[in-house]
């Protein structure tokens, strides 16, 4: 779980529900980072909102969201275009 905090205090960070209590602190504002589809070779996540890559293909689900968040942690949980 990560949590960044920008210079002019916006908060940003991957929705989990062990999180929503941040939506109540301020004005909130959700934007979708990525999105996972399946497709005819498997699922993917396509991470371009937020200026990354399309990764996949994984067999099930849960692996392409696993890497969806994995690769938006990794990479500060970047601001949505």
């Amino acid at each position: 779980m990560q949590v960044v905090i920008g210079a002019t205090g916006a908060v940003r960070f991957v929705y989990k529900d062990e999180l929503s209590g941040l939506l109540d602190e301020g004005e909130a504002t959700v934007r979708r980072a990525s999105h996972v589809e399946h497709s005819s070779g498997g699922w993917f996540a396509d991470l371009s909102p937020v200026g990354g890559p399309i990764l996949g293909p994984y067999k099930l689900r849960q692996d392409a969201l696993a890497a969806e968040v994995a690769w938006q942690e990794e990479h500060g949980t970047p601001e949505v275009k």
